[in-house]
């Protein structure tokens, strides 16, 4: 029996996962379950493959992708998670949008480290339709993304960002228009501090000290110098060169502490408008911030203008 969850309402996760009909649409990930100490289906969250062939199950049997897969030891995103992200981000252009939900390929949203799973641009087209470009700085990455996409007859614009320390120059061009960015930002300031944060995932996951990682990573996926804070401190202050190109930019923040320093970076920054949307998913919750230089009465008609 299922686990109700705290997702989004539109979640199709919201109810956990139904192993049985996830087996129904793929057979794999059969061998990989087992029952838990309440005689319920799961799965080892331990285990790398056993947590890949999941993503595996979830992509084909709720958002029709025949074919995922990513290169080893890169980041294997929780899929719940990453598609509540794309749920609300919906929600935040429903309010300029005379409170209706936007779909279609008309709505443009940029993916910054869109990575080998190509997760957000799978689940936000499935889900809402929306025409995605993605940018990463990793040429193996974006390798894996290419595949993926082509795999699955799927039409998204994939960007090689070349210099490690911009985040929109170089890769967004004078014509583009989006109405909506996002980001899952490296969080770890070290990779020391990556390490110590993966050793208390295994000790939560009660299997003690580890250097492993039951959903992998790059180094570019999980630290960055300044960690979290400087690379959206970074992402702020290219927003403004292209302040007219987007209605709103959001990013995931990790740790909450940092949201009040990020709201003195965006003040500075001289922003229309500036929000933190917290998204409850089980035991934990996480969120995103969002900013815009566009004013609210004309929200709308970016709303309505059409992306180039």
């Amino acid at each position: 029996m299922a686990t109700k969850t705290n997702l989004h309402p539109r979640n199709l996760h919201n109810e956990g996962y139904d192993f049985a009909r996830l087996i129904a649409a793929l057979p794999e990930l059969g061998p990989f379950t087992t029952p838990n100490p309440a005689g319920q289906t799961t799965i080892d969250f331990r285990d790398v493959a056993a947590v890949r062939m999941l993503n595996r199950a979830l992509l084909k049997a709720d958002y029709g992708i025949d074919f995922w897969d990513i290169p080893p030891n890169y980041l294997c995103p929780p899929i719940p998670g990453r598609v509540d992200y794309i749920h609300h981000l919906a929600d935040l252009l429903a309010r300029s949008n005379n409170n209706e939900i936007p779909r279609g390929p008309q709505i443009k949203a940029l993916d910054i480290g869109t990575g080998a799973s190509l997760v957000y641009p799978l689940t936000g087209q499935s889900a809402y339709g929306w025409q995605f470009t993605g940018v990463d700085i990793d040429p193996v990455a974006i390798k894996s993304a290419q595949q993926i996409a082509k795999a699955n007859a799927l039409d998204v614009d994939l960007r090689l960002q070349e210099n490690r320390e911009d985040i929109f120059d170089g890769v967004i061009h004078p014509d583009d228009r989006f109405h909506v960015t996002l980001c899952n930002p490296p969080f770890h300031a070290s990779m020391e501090r990556a390490t110590k944060g993966t050793q208390r995932k295994w000790a939560n996951l009660g299997k003690g000290r580890s250097g492993k990682l039951n959903f992998g990573g790059q180094n570019a996926e999980l630290w960055c110098p300044g960690g979290e804070i400087r690379f959206i401190a970074s992402m702020v202050d290219q927003s403004r060169a292209i302040a007219g190109q987007c209605l709103w930019f959001t990013s995931l923040v990790s740790k909450k502490d940092n949201v009040q320093t990020l709201y003195k970076i965006l003040k500075k920054a001289k922003v229309a408008n500036c929000d933190v949307v917290e998204m409850a998913q089980g035991q934990k919750t996480s969120r995103f911030i969002a900013w815009t230089f566009i004013k609210k009465d004309q929200r709308a008609s970016f709303m309505k203008g059409s992306a180039r």
